[in-house]
C-alpha cells in the first residue's frame, strides 16, 4: 500500500503520480491522509487501482474517474465524482451539490445525505445515496439511474430524459415532465441488484419509480407553460 500525506498540500503532485501509473502497476492501493478539504483529489484517474480517502475532501474530488475505485471516508464538497465514466465512488459521508454531474456510468454511493442537483445531465451512471437529496436532482437526467433511499427535495427530474429514479421517501415537488410511473418485476429485481451492489440495505419493493412523460421532447405549443 502506498500512503500519501497531504498534510503539506501537495494535491497536484500525487494526481500527477496516480495518473502515471501504468495499467499492469502493481501499486494498485493507495491511502490518502490529511486530505483537510483540498480541492481536486485523485482526480482523473484512469487505471483499476483502489484510493482511500482518509478524511473530508472538497471540490471534484474522483472526477471524471475511469476504472479506480475511490472511497472517501469522509464528507465531499461540489461535484464528487463529476463526470464519471467508470469505475466505483464511495462517499462514507455526506455530498455537497451536484454529486455525480454528467456522469456517463459507473457506481456513485453516496451513504448519507446529498445537496441539491444530485445527478444533474446523468448519461449513464448509477447514483445510489443512502439519505436524501436537495433539490433539482436528475435535472435534464438523460440515462442512468438515481436511487434515493431518503427523501427528495422539489423539482425532481425536471425536464428529465429516459433516466429511472427510484425514492423510497417523499419528494417535495416534481420538475418539469417527470411523473411517477409503474415499476415492473424486471425494474424492481434490476433495483434489488443495484442496492445490493451499492451495499445499502434497503427493501426494492417499498422504492416508487419516476421518469419522463415525454411531453418535452420537441416544442408543442399546448405544453409551452411547463418549459
Amino acid at each position: 500500500m502506498s500512503v500519501v500525506d497531504l498534510g503539506d498540500g501537495a494535491v497536484r503532485a500525487l494526481n500527477q503520480a496516480l495518473h502515471r501509473l501504468p495499467r499492469e502497476t502493481n501499486d494498485r492501493h493507495w491511502r490518502i491522509l490529511n486530505p483537510r478539504g483540498q480541492h481536486a483529489i485523485a482526480a482523473g484517474l484512469t487505471v483499476p487501482i483502489e484510493v482511500e480517502v482518509e478524511g473530508h475532501a472538497g471540490y471534484y474530488c474522483a472526477g471524471m474517474n475511469r476504472e479506480a475505485t475511490v472511497t472517501i471516508h469522509g464528507h465531499c464538497g461540489w461535484g464528487v465524482a463529476e463526470n464519471i465514466m467508470s469505475g466505483v465512488v464511495r462517499v462514507k459521508g455526506d455530498a455537497s451539490q451536484a454529486a455525480a454531474a454528467s456522469g456517463r456510468g459507473g457506481l456513485v454511493v453516496v451513504e448519507g445525505n446529498a445537496s441539491a442537483r444530485c445527478g444533474i445531465s446523468m448519461k449513464g451512471v448509477d447514483i445510489v445515496v443512502g439519505g436524501s437529496v436537495g433539490h433539482m436532482s436528475a435535472f435534464m437526467a438523460q440515462r442512468g439511474r438515481l436511487v434515493v433511499c431518503g427523501d427528495c427535495g422539489d423539482d425532481l427530474g425536471d425536464s428529465i430524459y429516459e433516466a429511472m429514479l427510484f425514492v423510497r421517501g417523499k419528494v417535495g415537488r416534481l420538475g418539469a415532465d417527470c411523473i411517477e410511473k409503474d415499476m415492473t418485476a424486471a425494474q424492481r429485481e434490476a433495483l434489488a441488484a443495484l442496492l445490493e451492489s451499492a451495499e445499502i440495505p434497503a427493501d426494492a419493493g417499498a422504492f416508487r419509480r419516476y421518469g419522463s412523460a415525454r411531453r418535452l421532447y420537441h416544442f408543442h405549443v399546448d405544453h409551452a407553460d411547463a418549459y
